[in-house]
């Protein structure tokens, strides 16, 4: 993904990159992020123009969305191939098509009742132990995150399982210029299960984290490398300890720092349906996967496909330094 750059209100946008598209139209749906893109099948032939339209929007709206979409495995492959390479993880989840390993499908209740000897609500009691602790970005301990997620809605619930971004350079831009001046020089330790509590007794989950560890240290803000953005790259899924501060210290600047990323107003929440599609950029962005849905017993099925990333950089140009486990195709 790449594209021009344009100084706009003292900070650096996508600008110039896309032409307009006769039939194509790119509807924001909130303040700072999020974009509905109309008059495209995705599973059809996109020329040059509006591809570049697309990831326009993107690189702009940080995740844009279409909905009625036609897609099979393959389409989704081709669709996400036009902006990146896809990321081959080498483990998947159970309910993952076999002959295309680019895809990751996740089936909440199905694919996670009665995984690691627990009940799906038991699990993630024991990941999400606090209100901002779902808040991620796609696979972030790694040294090389996704820089983009092309999402796909199989079979939704009625009502219920909705997702939510937020703009992690809007979130930085409205920081208080000290604040800014502060956290620009500073690194996180992005860390696998962090925060899990494991089940007295012994508990394979927390088993499987200390055999498959990985770590990273990233730069707390990140430039982005196509529009020039300051981002401010935390969330409340992966991020330990940030580095050379105490843990009190550490812990209270997270958590400030967190909940700053994820105002409402720098936020937006999508409702799924059959076809829907979302593409958002990794790089500037958290998201919060729903838990509202479970009670209403009807499955939510969903096909990921992730474009590989860079190893991120920080304001100083420093770049991340990986701790373990993040060599390239473990994770």
């Amino acid at each position: 993904m790449t594209t021009d750059r344009a100084t706009v209100d003292g900070s650096e946008h996508p600008a110039g990159a896309a032409e307009n598209v006769s039939g194509v139209e790119v509807k924001p749906v909130a303040g700072h992020i999020g974009a509905e893109i109309t008059g495209v099948d995705l599973a059809g032939p996109l020329d040059d123009k509006v591809i570049a339209l697309i990831r326009d929007a993107v690189l702009r709206w940080k995740v844009v969305f279409f909905r009625g979409q036609r897609l099979d495995h393959a389409g989704h492959i081709a669709f996400a191939r036009r902006f990146g390479e896809p990321v081959l993880l080498p483990r998947r989840g159970p309910h993952s098509p076999p002959d295309f390993p680019e895809i990751e499908t996740t089936a909440d209740r199905l694919e996670l009742a009665g995984r690691y000897g627990m009940e799906r609500d038991e699990w993630l009691h024991r990941r999400r132990h606090t209100l901002l602790r779902g808040w991620h970005c796609d696979y972030g301990t790694r040294i090389d995150p996704p820089a983009a997620t092309v999402l796909r809605a199989d079979t939704v619930p009625p009502y219920g399982g909705d997702t939510t971004w937020a703009n992690l350079a809007a979130a930085y831009a409205g920081l208080s210029a000290p604040v800014r001046a502060f956290v620009d020089g500073l690194r996180a330790e992005h860390r696998l299960g962090v925060g899990y509590q494991p089940r007295p007794g012994g508990d394979p989950y927390a088993r499987r984290l200390l055999d498959e560890q990985v770590a990273s240290v990233h730069p707390l803000v990140r430039v982005h490398p196509e529009t020039g953005e300051r981002v401010l790259f935390v969330n409340g899924y992966y991020v330990e300890q940030i580095v050379d501060l105490s843990r009190p210290e550490s812990a209270a600047l997270l958590e400030m720092l967190v909940e700053q990323a994820v105002r409402q107003e720098y936020t937006v929440r999508f409702r799924w349906e059959p076809g829907s599609v979302a593409f958002w950029d990794n790089r500037s962005t958290i998201h919060l996967a729903p838990s509202d849905h479970t009670h209403v017993g009807a499955p939510r099925i969903m096909h990921r496909v992730m474009l590989q990333g860079d190893v991120p950089v920080g304001v100083d140009g420093r770049p991340s330094e990986p701790i373990i486990g993040t060599e390239a195709g473990r994770w």
